[in-house]
């Protein structure tokens, strides 16, 4: 199937029973009655760890990416004795001034469980009220955003970056990628997303490129039940990035991510020889500072087809809406996640709720501070728990 048959199939279908599913209901605010009885009386804060299996190297524009990452949460509390956790949006200080615009309120004047918070000025709690509300109706989130039984969306690894030039005195090679490719395989991703554009920083253009081209070949036949996705990081210009792409040609990607920074020039330049050369993948753009009227005007002519806008930066409650507004423009999405699991675990909700999401970006972590284990990988698919909420509990008190 190409992807132009793939989009249609997800923009239509019964396209009036779809869209409809996918805009805010109200109808239904009466059997979230529950969240009256609790008003948010307190906030504290604290962070936690997330290991990843294996250090992880560098991409076309940064260095090394280390061995885990720390993530800032808060934890919004009830006079009911209920609780619920989130990733902070913005900093410390700006959470706890902004709690003193929901201290006191009952957690319906907070949020609409079926479309997110009431009003924009605390969307930096979308998370943790998200979080609450299915604590406190003891429901999980895709439930809560209408899905009864949540969709099952293939989920990629993210995971895999340039640790064939690791170690810097003694380079791992080829082979190195090869085994991050089978741990991954063998965790039951069945998507492969491979970091190019070495040669914007690390090696010399020609080797950077001829090695970009050896990884993804090599990738590719060693792995033919799987999907290929590779991303640039905007390492590339668009006449370096047409090389690469006659360096696989006749490879079959599933899709392409910001191979350079977004112009309506280079992308139609690309979008033409991909036409000429019989290439279909998905061309996905919007994870690194993107210029929004540079998006809106390619995903209006059809040309990028994936929006990859943050999960967090972007916010939980604001991304329900840019779903509903993708939809209707006939395109895909894809939130990026990178750096934690628990941003996976997020979008694996959005997902399960709404068929405009097309994968799942995989951040593979493990954690002593809080139970990630509720949320399962399975032939290539990401299953979102099923306990209340994001269903992911604290082991670290704050």
């Amino acid at each position: 199937m190409d992807r132009r048959e793939f989009i249609r199939r997800a923009g239509t279908g019964v396209a009036a029973g779809i869209i409809f599913s996918e805009l805010p209901a109200t109808a239904g605010i009466r059997k979230y009655s529950d969240l009256q009885h609790h008003k948010v009386t307190g906030i504290k804060f604290t962070a936690v760890r997330l290991d990843y299996p294996r250090p992880v190297g560098k991409n076309s524009t940064l260095c090394i990416h280390g061995k885990w990452t720390e993530e800032a949460i808060h934890i919004l509390y009830t006079d009911q004795g209920a609780s619920g956790w989130g990733l902070n949006k913005g900093s410390q200080q700006a959470i706890a001034e902004k709690f003193e615009l929901i201290k006191g309120k009952s957690v319906s004047d907070l949020i609409i469980p079926s479309s997110g918070v009431t009003v924009p000025e605390i969307r930096c709690f979308d998370f943790s009220l998200f979080d609450l509300a299915g604590k406190i109706l003891k429901t999980p989130v895709y439930k809560l955003l209408g899905k009864r039984r949540p969709e099952r969306r293939s989920c990629y690894s993210g995971m895999i970056y340039f640790d064939d030039l690791e170690p810097e005195d003694n380079p791992a090679g080829p082979d190195k990628i090869l085994e991050e490719c089978s741990y991954d395989y063998d965790l039951g991703y069945r998507q492969l997303k491979l970091k190019i554009g070495r040669g914007n920083r690390w090696m010399e253009k020609e080797k950077g490129l001829k090695r970009d081209i050896e990884i993804t070949k090599l990738v590719a036949e060693s792995f033919p039940d799987c999907d290929i996705l590779v991303d640039g990081n905007n390492g590339f210009t668009i006449d370096e990035f047409l090389r690469y792409m006659e360096g696989i040609e006749g490879m079959r990607l599933f899709w392409i991510e910001e191979p350079f920074h977004e112009t309506i020039e280079d992308y139609v330049k690309l979008y033409s020889w991909l036409r000429v050369h019989n290439m279909d993948p998905l061309l996905a753009d919007g994870e690194a500072s993107p210029d929004e009227a540079v998006l809106r005007q390619l995903g209006a002519q059809k040309i990028i087809d994936v929006f990859l806008h943050d999960i967090v930066n972007t916010g939980f409650t604001a991304w329900i809406k840019l779903i509903q507004e993708i939809k209707l423009m006939g395109l895909l999405a894809s939130p990026h996640a990178w750096g934690s699991a628990i941003k996976t675990n997020y979008i694996s909700h959005l997902a399960g709720a709404f068929e405009s999401i097309v994968t799942i970006e995989g951040v593979t972590c493990s954690s002593d501070d809080v139970d990630l284990t509720g949320y399962k990988l399975k032939k290539g698919k990401l299953i979102p728990s099923l306990k209340p909420g994001f269903g992911m509990k604290l082991f670290k008190k704050p």
